[in-house]
């Protein structure tokens, strides 16, 4: 069946009806088109198209098609509509007879009715993955009080850099999640506005009380402009951009532990759960878990490029073109839930060898700026801090010798301005002690961190 075809002497060529078809992606917009639908029938009840009793009678109908649809796998069999919304009218009126099932179109199109959907849709799932950032976020943390006094190198260029604390690296990312919750946030600002009542473009003809809907379906505001409804998309992708910057830190949490758990650094292990074996080397534990979040990044970033030039130079206001915003956005959510889901377990498995990364730090040159601070503090122009410590670790490379292998006096003996009690910053641990600035490295500020990272999840979970 169609929701259109007055107009036309024939129908639609089988091709055509082939390549338009929607409903093997957008029935899982059922269940929210029957709750969207039953509210605008009691929209419509209450400016008189409908009765009480045909509301009553729409609104039993719609509730018992969306019990089926949960507990039917075959609510779709053998369906040769094109979209879901079609479906829903064809089982609407072998429920209460054609006539009461056409009036639920009153006042409505599949514009605003697909947009409402959407929103009330994406809706939920943004608040699934607000909760799956939360449980990552509380994982991390568990692993950082796992191992509070743990030391690892910190790197730029890839190369080690200076010392920090295991729990300071674990709370960079939690920040970058806590960000990512904020944006999530927005984004379900953007998309809890109600836009039935917009019609297709110029606003419904019928007086429907839009503000009693929103509430009924628990939405924040209406739509300001009908026209602005039928051409909009941004709010997804304002969501597709959340989810692609998850994706983004996800990816890079995943590149360093696929580093951090090989044979080369061997500073971390995962659960034999969330890693898997090779087919022909038996000796193989890969982090297969971790590559594959990392390789469904770039899937989640094509999904929403492929939104963001669909829509680039459509004319106002609805084009055919937008059906295909669906798809990309059923992905995006499906892989970015899934991949939050996946890390979290992943970090449930982690355990630190704190050995081997506390000897890359020591091992190391990671130190050399503690000693060039400690030159500043005694009142040396930073610059020449810095090159009378590049000359002391290019001595050092020289003789094949590490920041450990120096004392006191040999350090005296090199350079005059070095004194005895600078050789103690040799060890990491001592120069940590330096960093206790908001946001540093340093003992207490990593702890009082941990602390007020805690309390925001707490916020987060109201």
């Amino acid at each position: 069946m169609k929701l259109w075809g007055g107009r036309f002497e024939t129908g639609p060529s089988e091709v055509f009806e082939r390549f338009g078809r929607s409903l093997d992606f957008d029935k899982a917009l059922i269940d929210v088109d029957l709750r969207g639908s039953a509210a605008h029938a009691r929209g419509l009840r209450k400016i008189g198209i409908l009765s009480e009793g045909e509301c009553e009678r729409l609104v039993e109908a719609l509730e018992g098609l969306r019990e089926d649809a949960r507990e039917n796998d075959a609510f779709f069999e053998n369906a040769g509509e094109e979209d879901v919304h079609t479906v829903v009218i064809r089982k609407l009126k072998e429920l209460v007879g054609a006539d009461l099932a056409d009036k639920i179109h009153t006042g409505r199109s599949r514009n605003d009715q697909v947009s409402l959907d959407v929103r009330l849709w994406l809706r939920e799932r943004i608040d699934e993955g607000r909760d799956l950032l939360v449980g990552l976020m509380e994982e991390l943390l568990r692993l950082a009080r796992k191992y509070p006094d743990a030391i690892i190198p910190g790197y730029t260029h890839t190369r080690r850099a200076q010392p920090v604390l295991w729990p300071h690296y674990l709370l960079a990312y939690c920040e970058m999640f806590s960000r990512d919750f904020e944006r999530l946030s927005e984004a379900r600002r953007r998309v809890n506005v109600m836009p039935l009542g917009s019609g297709a473009l110029a606003g419904s003809g019928f007086p429907v009380d839009r503000e009693m809907i929103a509430r009924e379906l628990g939405f924040e505001a209406v739509t300001r402009n009908s026209m602005d409804v039928s051409g909009d998309r941004d709010f997804l992708l304002d969501f597709e951009h959340a989810a692609n910057l998850i994706m983004l830190h996800l990816s890079r949490l995943a590149e360093d532990w696929i580093l951090y758990t090989g044979e080369e650094y061997g500073w971390m292990d995962l659960g034999d759960g969330v890693t898997s074996g090779s087919s022909m080397m038996p000796q193989k534990r890969n982090p297969d878990s971790l590559e594959l979040i990392r390789g469904k990044a770039g899937r989640v970033f094509g999904n929403y490029l492929a939104l963001l030039v669909t829509m680039k130079g459509l004319p106002m206001t609805y084009n055919r073109d937008m059906q295909e915003d669906k798809e990309p956005l059923f992905d995006v959510v499906h892989q970015t839930l899934a991949s939050l889901e996946m890390a979290r377990v992943v970090v449930e498995t982690a355990t630190l060898k704190e050995e081997a990364p506390r000897a890359a730090a020591e091992q190391s040159w990671a130190v050399a700026t503690d000693l060039a601070d400690a030159l500043a503090r005694k009142g040396m122009p930073f610059h020449q801090a810095h090159k009378v410590v590049g000359r002391l670790v290019l001595e050092s490379v020289r003789e094949g010798k590490s920041a450990k292998d120096w004392t006191g006096e040999s350090l005296a003996a090199f350079a005059p301005e070095f004194t005895a009690e600078m050789a103690a910053l040799l060890d990491p641990r001592e120069g940590l002690k330096t960093r206790e600035i908001v946001g540093g490295t340093g003992p207490k500020a990593v702890a009082a961190a941990l602390e007020e990272a805690e309390a925001r999840l707490k916020q987060m979970k109201c």
